[in-house]
């Protein structure tokens, strides 16, 4: 996240991050995948713990209240007007829950030009939405919008399987972002395709984007190919 376009207004030390519950938006290692290729089977319960483990952080409050709320206690006044400084208040309505928009993945790699994919992917159900080449570097990137309030703890995982066996799954932590007009670009870390035979083939996988109450902004299942070259 550290080379998003337009960052979030996250807290700047350890003091202002205990204020917002902890939240960090420091990466995790990110991919579309990074294959095991021997391409062992595990229990799969880890997107379940995620939705166990939902942190309750109490009802949701409508941004020109939270600043109504905390007006008395300067320190934190001044973290959300951090927070906020982007924020034009008088388009900010009375509804508490954010509007989060994920609208397009872009692909990255210095082999090709950029892949810019509408989401949802627009792929038929036995299509795969695109073909990234075996042992090739690429990064992604999501252009995000969010509106009416903060969103708190916004992740991102990533489950592949391939031939019905699960091969990868990434939780990425992307962090907390306040509402504004522009879209955040927020780019996730290079990675590299498995290579070789056993790496092609058809890839079967699911994405979702939630926050820290377990609020889902977007659950995708899609299909893509790693092949020995390019998509022409």
């Amino acid at each position: 996240m550290d080379k998003a376009e337009n960052k979030s207004a996250l807290p700047k030390n350890e003091e202002e991050e205990k204020q917002y519950n902890g939240i960090s938006r420091k990466n995790s290692e990110a991919s579309l995948l990074s294959m095991d290729t021997n391409e062992e089977d595990d229990d799969g319960n880890e997107e379940e713990d995620d939705e166990k483990n939902v942190v309750v952080l109490g009802p949701q409050v409508a941004l020109k209240e939270q600043l109504e709320m905390d007006k008395d206690d300067e320190s934190l006044r001044r973290w959300k007007e951090t927070l906020l400084a982007n924020v034009d208040l008088s388009e900010v309505g009375e509804n508490p829950d954010p509007l989060v928009n994920i609208m397009n993945l872009t692909i990255s790699s210095p082999e090709r030009a950029d892949l810019v994919l509408p989401i949802p992917f627009q792929s038929g159900s036995n299509s795969a939405a695109f073909v990234l080449k075996d042992g090739s570097k690429y990064r992604l990137k999501f252009n995000v919008t969010v509106h009416n309030n903060i969103v708190s703890g916004l992740r991102y995982t990533n489950t592949v399987w391939k031939k019905g066996i699960r091969v990868d799954y990434k939780k990425v932590m992307l962090g907390t972002f306040s509402p504004q007009k522009d879209a955040y670009v927020i780019e996730l870390e290079e990675e590299t395709t498995p290579s070789g035979f056993l790496a092609r083939g058809y890839y079967t996988a699911k994405t979702k984007f939630a926050d820290d109450d377990g609020k889902c902004y977007l659950e995708m299942d899609y299909a893509f190919e790693i092949k020995k070259d390019w998509a022409r």
